[in-house]
């Protein structure tokens, strides 16, 4: 992040010819609905795909922040602000957009050369949030922004990453042994690695299950008994994702699972270091 911002504020004087202040805001891993609730509308969200990662990522250009480099590139002095409301961007508008996340894009790459090469790619522009779909509202993002200020106009840059789409490369990410020529920003990855465990996430534990036919679903009514052959094992998944194999029963008088195998390959001691096994 810290070679982003600088490279971001000399690409941003290449494009307007006046250097701007770029500080790194926030970084936060939370889910995909919350990031978009935390953001004025209207704004500008582009869609990014990641290359060669599988899926799409976003940047978001704060309005204030896109009028700032308007006002700039035709000459002014970055005092002038509008507002959008109740309409879309204009076709001149739209051009600089282009040209702004294009050099966002591009130094965002660079920044990335030296932990793993990837290339954002643009696919289409929205203003609403409901429309800017890079992943389900339940899904973990990592959100980082960028803090711009141009003459006396301030706005942020927000960039907002599926974790899903990171996932292939975390042991890139979170390697400790790469060279000079492989440093990775550290401050990122501590910050994904504390805020991530706190992310909240619904399990399932499916205890039985069968199979009727349609003719006995719609004969069912009140009282019916249906029968079912509980497994001695269990599966607890999180989003569809088989995660431990549990055996059930109860535990200070509640109904209970016990985790007896990870599934996904998580050593199991550090669990029942801290929560007692």
């Amino acid at each position: 992040n810290e070679r982003f911002a600088r490279n971001l504020r000399l690409g941003l004087f290449n494009l307007i010819r006046r250097t701007p202040e770029v500080s790194i805001g926030s970084i936060a891993v939370q889910r995909f609905g919350a990031f978009l609730r935390e953001l004025s509308v209207p704004t500008n969200f582009n869609i990014m795909a990641v290359r060669p990662l599988r899926g799409n990522c976003l940047i978001v250009c704060e309005p204030a922040l896109i009028f700032g480099v308007i006002d700039t590139l035709y000459g002014g002095t970055g005092k002038f602000q509008t507002r959008i409301e109740g309409r879309d961007f204009s076709a001149t508008e739209h051009r600089v957009i282009a040209r702004l996340i294009k050099v966002v894009a591009e130094e965002y790459k660079k920044a990335w050369k030296g932990i793993y090469p990837i290339d954002l790619e643009y696919q289409r522009s929205e203003m609403q949030p409901q429309f800017a779909n890079v992943a389900t509202p339940s899904e973990v993002v990592i959100c980082t922004a960028f803090q711009l200020e141009i003459g006396e106009v301030a706005g942020a840059v927000h960039f907002c990453m599926p974790y899903a789409t990171l996932e292939p490369i975390r042991d890139v990410l979170y390697s400790s042994t790469q060279g000079d020529s492989m440093e990775v920003d550290r401050r990122w990855v501590n910050v994904l690695t504390q805020e991530i465990q706190a992310v909240e996430i619904t399990m399932v534990a499916e205890l039985a299950r069968t199979r009727a036919t349609v003719e006995q679903l719609l004969a069912m009514k009140k009282g019916d008994f249906i029968e079912l052959d509980r497994a001695p094992r269990i599966q607890a998944s999180v989003d569809g994702v088989p995660m431990f194999e549990c055996q059930y029963g109860t535990h200070n008088a509640k109904y209970a699972i016990r985790i007896e195998k990870s599934l996904r390959g998580f050593d199991l001691d550090w669990m029942g270091e801290r929560h007692g096994n």
